[in-house]
């Protein structure tokens, strides 16, 4: 059976190297590394050592997602995507999700209000476009139409907002060339063409 020959701490100090037989075994947290009341010449099966390494592996995968998923709310997909671009095992996935769900970190319906909020108050986005967006951050249509029905949405205000922003590339120009350019450009903001027709006219 494997043998601790030496414990030794990483840079951050809240992480130990447990080397078994003079060759690296593995990291683990303090926390576990406690519990788990390791000492030196201590024989280990192979079964405690997988055991072992499967929990050091998700507290290290926990504290790196729960970073990740403080800096702003995030969808279910989001969370998933960010498990293939870290390379977590998949083994751990569900415990993971089922954590951050219990700290409350993870929430479609709660993720899908703040970003209606956000992107209306910030960025003043059409109701097509921010459908769009949660569509593709993974929320269900469902909850995209509970979250955009929560909010009162005024899309001509937004819509004259974004020209007055812009109004300095239109001012020279011919007045049929500028409704032009003002409705062109509203529609690539995803408004639709009756609320384009209201603004630009006016």
């Amino acid at each position: 059976m494997p043998v601790i020959t030496a414990i030794k701490s990483q840079k951050n100090k809240k992480r130990v190297n447990v080397y078994l037989d003079d060759v690296f075994g593995f990291g683990i947290d303090l926390d576990n590394f406690m519990l788990s009341h390791f000492k030196l010449n201590q024989e280990l099966t192979q079964e405690e050592v997988e055991e072992i390494v499967k929990k050091a592996e998700f507290q290290k995968s926990l504290d790196k997602l729960i970073r990740f998923a403080m800096v702003r709310p995030r969808s279910t997909k989001e969370v998933k995507d960010y498990f293939r671009r870290k390379e977590v095992h998949e083994s751990l996935h569900d415990e993971l999700l089922e954590k951050l769900r219990h700290f409350e970190l993870l929430d479609d319906a709660k993720f899908a209000s703040w970003w209606v909020e956000q992107r209306i108050e910030f960025k003043s986005k059409s109701v097509r476009v921010i459908r769009q967006e949660l569509l593709f951050k993974g929320i269900d249509r469902n909850i995209i139409d509970d979250a955009l029905g929560e909010t009162i949405i005024d899309e001509e205000k937004m819509a004259k907002q974004l020209l007055e922003k812009k109004s300095y590339k239109w001012k020279a120009l011919p007045p049929r060339e500028a409704r032009q350019k003002k409705s062109q450009y509203l529609a690539g903001k995803g408004f639709g063409w009756d609320v384009i027709e209201k603004v630009v006219s006016q």
